[in-house]
């Protein structure tokens, strides 16, 4: 029998490229233009922590809430501000106290003199960008004002519903350290944020450049020479093309083995629940979106599996007391799981 590659006459390389099809890949190269000019815009003033900014520009890319914790004093405000600036869209800045008030967030009808009926006036969260900071400095009510609008985008006031306008994204800050003053955030508002991501001390040469381009500021502000790059209508469609990179049914079934790793594991008292995977699936496709790719790798999942993970599930108390965090048992389930083939 002749070898079916063979092209000797030349009719079975016809019937091979009959049945080859070519699908129309993604256009990115406009995203990754817009991409790279807010990473140039932001490291004008931001030192380092690219990894930091590239995490926020998938959780903008998979239309996702951000929780950024570190200790005071590591540009957790001001990256925020700076991300804000780079994007033509609204913005608002709401800070958390102890005696905050569901109201002060929301909004609140007053009664109108003039034609004696009820108006809702709006409160901060209607906005585009929203930066929450120090979250964790309101009580358990006020906490609870930020669950149907972080995860349905809409406000439910006096039987009334309101949409927030698209695209609508809460940045949110934390001090892990300060006790004093602070409420622990439940659960199932920290579910709600797509990523953690914990901001770490700069090393020593980012220290010394931090310091140099302090010095050469002078009297002139941080945020007074960023430029805009990119426009609502521009993110929404952004969005819409993230959705669209393509995943292999094998790497789903990664995401899933990884996410029930966690609520069979020793270590963890409370596992990921589905959104969990969800999560992990929107913003692998962001991470193969800067990077310039339409489907996602199994290296993709991995960069994106720590910081959707590791606010979602509690470590026991025992080896909590041994100080081992949720980021390592986490680090310890991706290499105990076969990377797909």
């Amino acid at each position: 029998m002749d070898d079916i590659n063979t092209p000797e006459t030349g009719i079975v390389n016809e019937n091979v490229n009959e049945n080859v099809n070519f699908e129309t890949r993604i256009n990115l190269a406009p995203l990754l233009e817009h991409v790279n000019a807010i990473k140039k815009e932001i490291e004008t003033v931001i030192v380092g922590q690219h990894k930091m900014v590239d995490q926020l520009l998938v959780a903008i890319l998979s239309n996702g809430h951000v929780l950024l914790e570190g200790v005071p004093g590591v540009a957790k405000t001001i990256t925020a501000k700076l991300l804000a600036k780079t994007l033509n869209i609204d913005f608002s800045r709401i800070q958390f106290t102890p005696d905050l008030m569901p109201s002060d967030i929301l909004g609140t009808s007053i009664f109108n003199l003039k034609n004696s009926e009820f108006e809702f006036k709006k409160g901060p969260i209607f906005s585009n960008l929203v930066l929450i900071d120090e979250i964790n400095r309101a009580p358990a009510k006020t906490q609870a004002a930020l669950f149907e609008v972080m995860e349905e985008r809409q406000i439910t006031i006096d039987g009334s519903g309101f949409k927030l306008e698209a695209p609508f994204l809460v940045i949110a800050t934390q001090n892990p350290i300060e006790q004093e003053g602070t409420y622990r955030l439940p659960e199932a508002q920290l579910d709600r944020f797509l990523f953690k991501i914990t901001i770490d001390y700069p090393k020593l040469n980012e220290e010394i450049l931090i310091i140099q381009k302090e010095h050469q500021l002078q009297d002139h502000g941080k945020l007074e020479a960023i430029k805009t790059i990119l426009s609502s209508s521009e993110i929404n469609e952004y969005q819409g093309l993230v959705k669209q990179i393509r995943v292999e049914q094998n790497l789903l079934e990664y995401i899933a083995r990884i996410v029930v790793n966690t609520r069979e594991n020793a270590f963890l008292y409370l596992g990921a629940s589905p959104r969990a995977s969800i999560a992990i699936l929107n913003a692998s496709k962001g991470f193969a979106a800067i990077r310039g790719r339409d489907f996602v790798t199994p290296e993709d999942i991995k960069e994106a599996a720590i910081p959707v993970l590791q606010h979602r599930v509690i470590v026991t108390p025992e080896r909590e007391m041994e100080g081992i965090t949720s980021s390592e048992i986490i680090k310890q389930i991706i290499e105990t799981v076969e990377i797909p083939r």
